[in-house]
């Protein structure tokens, strides 16, 4: 072996330093690599770990068999990643992007090693950088997304064209009450949306501060826009200038505000065979952060004095006087046949006896209770008796509901029992309802059938998604059914009348064990029409910046509790949740071509890294509900020097009441460069054939512009395929609008190819669904930009639309 001598030029001190760092890397991936093959892992870490120390060791030393070595473990590495991975693009950024950076240091080494060799060691850079460019070409071609079936001409509509209301207008938060996202307007299509531009803008003025996340999709009827903001202030535009008409500002108290401010949408009604110039003929009414229903005039803006008490009531009679922000009404309430039919957000992780989470209707004139579900309490439709409360704990709605007049029927996505991670508690009822779709007869205030999705849910996989009403031909005729997607990624085709399955569902066998190994369920059931979710994790699936980074998650993922999904909650190791909360389909829902029968899902792929915390640990870390004395001192100490104790969900939700808290790694980040430990893409959209359930086209959604390692934007075009919150819309024009993803963009896409033909930055977050309309003979695109904090996208206030420029 040479012996040590001290450099005598800039490259030999550098040469020193690269074998430095090789020895150290070395050093890194041998202990890692060590412990991740007693796990059961992979050997390669540990392997190439020992010989990077050997080989920096001699570039130390300035013996050229230094770099000979490195070119060999690089090229084993190829040969390993190939084996592993294939050609998968994604994959092979880790296992191959540094070590060929550093094979390219090790050439310049060369010359310092063996004098002379530096045309030698020219030579071998330039053909190495010729055969990672075509290396790099192929690995594209072969992960070019295409289209996988053809996609479907005009062949509809599918079923009643009144299903189909919106056009001119945007008249409900779905676009109709069949909630189904589209327009027939053609004025925007593929060979002109590049001359797209931004037409008006308007500023609600409302920027929450620390909790931020207004999602809210805009309603158009006549000449006005109808909108809210994310303390649920109240806007009329108008609908071609964004002029503001009138402002109503209900007051919602800071105090009453959850982690995230959101309002998603208001409802529009008109009062039937009333003299419509009367006040209150029309209104918008509004459901609020602090759980009241609110009516105004669609005229002014003034509150209805006939509705409830000053064009108030509060969801919150019945329910023992809530704690502030433990109860919220962040989505637009539903009409039918008169009965307005609300749910709400009952704030997640606090506590088992939280507040109910009954369903109430009240007459849209008056603002009278007209029904009450309380599922514990089947015997009563109505108020409580006095000095009762309705049942504590029992499953909410938090999401958007879809009305069928024709059928009376209001369809309810149901969430879970409070405290989500833990079911041994649970009572009968909340077992059949909870991550159920409900049917509610309005007329009666009771459920006409229901359909469960998960079953002893204890993953927070609640319905999230607005279903969409469709008529599908069978064999029997044309039926009425639903589009039920689901946080799973299942989506489920179901007949509107029954509740039947109108495509295969199988039951699967499904992990038991975890803390509550009596409480699992044998089998869990499977939609054969299609599914968003993806194979289960390996570790080949691991991800990261650099071969470090990977084999730290690889490591965690050896750690973990997994056996696929439904993998059973435990507290004496982490445990993977994959899908994880957020995804498959969440409050965005699906967007239906009625035309041509293609349903439109984005989607997020993503795990949770997740960890039961017993209690007395999480009472020594300050995990308290939000009603807890200690949680309200702690959170007054805490205002005095300026801050809160407000959170991301689930990042030490405290579940009092039971016997765990619950810690969740949301997408299960790096704890250093903040990268997610799973590959991409982390989210996806994809065209599906209504009938047949078959995959047009699957692509990965949203680019890597405002995503990097330190949270640092790369601000690289490439379509990573980002976490995305928010839907779509799609048009006759054969185009799809979204937003949604972290990139901060809204596109526009191709629905026959998925290829995006068309892009703008929005000046903050665009997590919302856009809608369309048309005014005075002029389509216009809105979509409302407001960011969120949990997405962690920009800030902001703006409602911004688009337009084709103007003729003359």
């Amino acid at each position: 072996m040479p012996r040590w001598t001290t450099p005598a030029s800039l490259g030999g001190w550098l040469t020193l330093l690269l074998g430095i760092v090789l020895a150290v890397i070395g050093v890194v991936l041998t202990v890692g690599g060590a412990q991740l093959m007693m796990l059961g892992g992979s050997w390669y870490y540990l392997l190439a770990g020992l010989g990077l120390i050997v080989s920096g060791l001699l570039l130390v030393c300035r013996d050229v068999r230094g770099a000979w070595l490195y070119g060999a473990i690089f090229i084993l590495t190829l040969v390993w990643a190939l084996w592993e991975r294939g050609l998968n693009g994604w994959a092979l950024i880790p296992r191959l992007v540094g070590p060929l950076v550093l094979m390219f240091l090790v050439l310049a080494t060369l010359p310092v090693l063996k004098p002379g060799k530096g045309r030698r060691a020219g030579l071998a850079a330039i053909g190495l950088a010729v055969a990672t460019v075509v290396f790099g070409f192929a690995v594209g071609q072969v992960n070019r997304p295409g289209v996988d079936s053809p996609v479907p001409g005009p062949r509809g509509p599918f079923g009643d064209p009144a299903l189909i209301k919106a056009g001119m207008d945007w008249p409900a938060y779905g676009g109709s009450d069949a909630a189904q996202r589209y327009s027939p307007l053609t004025q925007i299509n593929k060979d002109n949306v590049g001359q797209l531009q931004r037409a008006w803008t308007f500023r609600t003025g409302d920027l929450p501060g620390e909790r931020w996340g207004a999602e809210t999709t805009p309603l158009k009827i006549g000449n006005t826009v109808y909108l809210c903001s994310a303390r649920n202030k109240m806007f009329a535009l108008d609908a071609a200038t964004g002029q503001q008409k009138w402002a109503y500002d209900p007051k919602v108290p800071d105090d009453q505000i959850p982690y995230t401010a959101a309002c998603r949408g208001v409802t529009y009604y008109a009062v039937p065979n009333v003299d419509q110039a009367q006040p209150c003929a029309t209104r918008v009414i509004e459901g609020t952060l602090d759980g009241r229903i609110i009516a105004v005039d669609a005229r002014t803006g003034a509150p209805c004095p006939a509705f409830g008490t000053n064009g108030a009531v509060s969801i919150k009679e019945g329910m023992g006087n809530p704690y502030p922000g433990m109860v919220s009404i962040t989505s637009a309430p539903v009409i039918v046949r008169g009965v307005i039919v609300t749910g709400h957000q009952v704030l997640d992780g606090q506590k088992r006896w939280n507040a109910s989470g009954v369903i109430q209707g009240y007459d849209a004139v008056t603002g009278k209770l007209r029904f009450a579900w309380d599922m514990m309490r089947p015997d009563i439709t109505t108020a409580p008796p006095a000095g009762q409360t309705y049942t504590p704990g029992t499953p909410n709605m938090w999401t958007t509901a879809t009305g069928d007049e024709a059928l009376g029927l209001v369809y309810l996505p149901m969430g879970n029992s409070a405290a989500d991670y833990y079911s041994s508690l649970r009572r009968p009822a909340e077992d059949q309802y909870s991550s159920a779709l409900v049917a509610l007869d309005v007329t009666t205030g009771k459920p006409r059938w229901s359909y469960q999705t998960v079953r002893r849910d204890v993953w927070d996989y609640d319905l999230g998604s607005q279903v969409t009403l469709v008529d599908l031909p069978t064999g029997g005729g044309v039926t009425p059914a639903v589009i039920l997607p689901s946080k799973r990624g299942e989506i489920f085709v179901l007949d509107r009348r029954t509740g039947r399955p109108l495509h295969g569902v199988e039951d699967r066998m499904a992990p038991g064990g975890g803390v509550e190994p009596a409480q699992r369920a044998r089998t869990q059931p499977y939609s054969l029409f299609n599914s968003l979710a993806k194979p289960v994790l390996t570790e080949r699936d691991m991800w990261g910046m650099s071969p470090i980074d990977q084999m730290i998650c690889r490591i965690q993922f050896k750690k973990a509790s997994y056996e696929g999904e439904f993998t059973a909650p435990t507290v004496d190791r982490r445990w993977i949740q994959y899908p994880g909360y957020n995804g498959g389909s969440d409050w965005g829902s699906v967007a239906l071509d009625p035309r041509r029968g293609v349903i439109v899902a984005n989607y997020n792929d993503m795990p949770n890294y997740n960890r039961l915390v017993p209690r007395a640990e999480a009472d020594k870390l300050g995990w308290f509900s939000r009603d807890d004395p200690r949680y309200i001192q702690r959170e007054k100490e805490l205002a005095n020097r300026g801050g809160n104790l407000s959170k991301a969900e689930g990042a030490g939700d405290p579940q009092e009441g039971v016997p765990y808290a619950i810690d969740v790694n949301a997408g299960w980040r790096l704890p250093f460069t903040g990268l997610l430990c799973k590959q991409p893409p982390y989210g996806g959209i994809r065209a599906i054939d209504v009938v047949s359930g078959r995959i047009l086209w699957d692509r990965p959604f949203g680019t890597a512009r405002k995503n990097g390692p330190f949270g640092i934007p790369s601000m690289l075009p490439l379509e990573i395929g980002t976490p995305n919150n928010g839907g779509s819309v799609v048009t006759a024009g054969g185009l799809i609008f979204i937003a949604s993803a972290t990139d901060d963009l809204i596109r526009a896409i191709d629905i026959e190819t998925g290829k995006t033909i068309w892009s703008d930055v929005l000046p903050a977050g665009g997590q919302a669904n856009p809608m369309i309309y048309e005014q005075d003979g002029r389509q216009y695109l809105v979509i409302v930009a407001a960011g969120h904090h949990f997405m962690q996208t920009p800030e902001g206030d703006y409602v911004i639309a688009y337009a084709l420029p103007q003729r003359g």
